[in-house]
């Protein structure tokens, strides 16, 4: 059975709802670890009531602590800063270098202890359920090394790659755009940019507001994410590189998710 482990920030609904779809045999695992960078998180509770071991890291203190010169948290031993901004694409081209050495050595430090908290897990994947911070070429070097094998999945509030962020929901309801839905993908490098596993998409009416808009994206998530979960199970998802050559010559890559029937695997 598939073992696996989710990070919150939150009240953790989309968590509840792959405990339940666990529980009711809807997806072939367990979860059998929840961690959360913030201490308070609601969810935090909801695993511990459903008999899951939790833990948490403090990000905020962790990232209070590298804006002075006091108590700074020491890097890991095997980071390598050289290699963390070579392959960063979170911070856009033409930021100061000093504050993506920063950014970098921040996260590095705090995910440093995610790391050592979810080894005890022994887990075949981790799900991101509302958790509000981006992960660092540090940390997915190391729980997720090769990219054609990811492990670590997001949901997304939003129909990728229109509207990455934190706030999909609103982003496309002040937009004005007629459809908004759902993505799950596996994480990369980027920010919202791993490839997509799964989506849904729902009618923007004209009295819907932006509350009315995250409800009925929430209801979808409850059902996309365990969906796309199953298919991890079963063994169906197969990441390959696509090479797109565009008219004007130049050449596009991208790694795609591609389902596979029963039959295939």
């Amino acid at each position: 059975m598939l073992r696996i482990g989710a990070l919150i920030s939150g009240g953790g609904t989309n968590l509840a709802a792959i405990c339940d779809a666990c529980r009711n045999r809807a997806i072939d695992a367990e979860v059998v670890l929840v961690g959360s960078d913030n201490p308070e998180a609601a969810g935090l509770g909801k695993a511990r009531a459903r008999g899951i071991d939790t833990f948490a890291v403090d990000y905020g203190a962790i990232i209070g602590a590298f804006r002075s010169d006091i108590h700074r948290p020491a890097s890991p031993a095997d980071f390598r800063i050289d290699e963390a901004m070579a392959r960063q694409k979170l911070l856009p081209a033409g930021t100061d270098p000093a504050r993506i050495e920063r950014f970098l050595r921040s996260r590095a430090a705090a995910e440093a202890q995610l790391l050592d908290h979810l080894q005890r897990g022994r887990l075949d994947l981790l799900v991101l359920a509302g958790f509000m911070r981006t992960l660092s070429p540090y940390f997915i070097d190391r729980f997720s090394p090769d990219s054609q094998r990811p492990r670590i999945m997001n949901i997304h509030p939003a129909l990728l790659p229109a509207f990455p962020g934190t706030d999909g929901y609103g982003d496309t309801w002040r937009y004005g755009c007629k459809v908004a839905g759902c993505t799950v993908h596996f994480i990369d490098y980027g920010e919202d940019t791993g490839p997509i596993v799964g989506q849904r998409a729902f009618p923007i009416d004209e009295d819907d507001t932006l509350a009315s808009v995250r409800e009925k994206g929430l209801r979808l998530e409850w059902s996309l994410y365990p969906a796309c979960i199953q298919l991890f199970a079963e063994g169906r998802l197969s990441v390959e590189e696509v090479v797109h050559r565009l008219p004007s010559g130049k050449t596009c890559r991208r790694n795609r998710v591609r389902i596979l029937k029963k039959s295939d695997r």
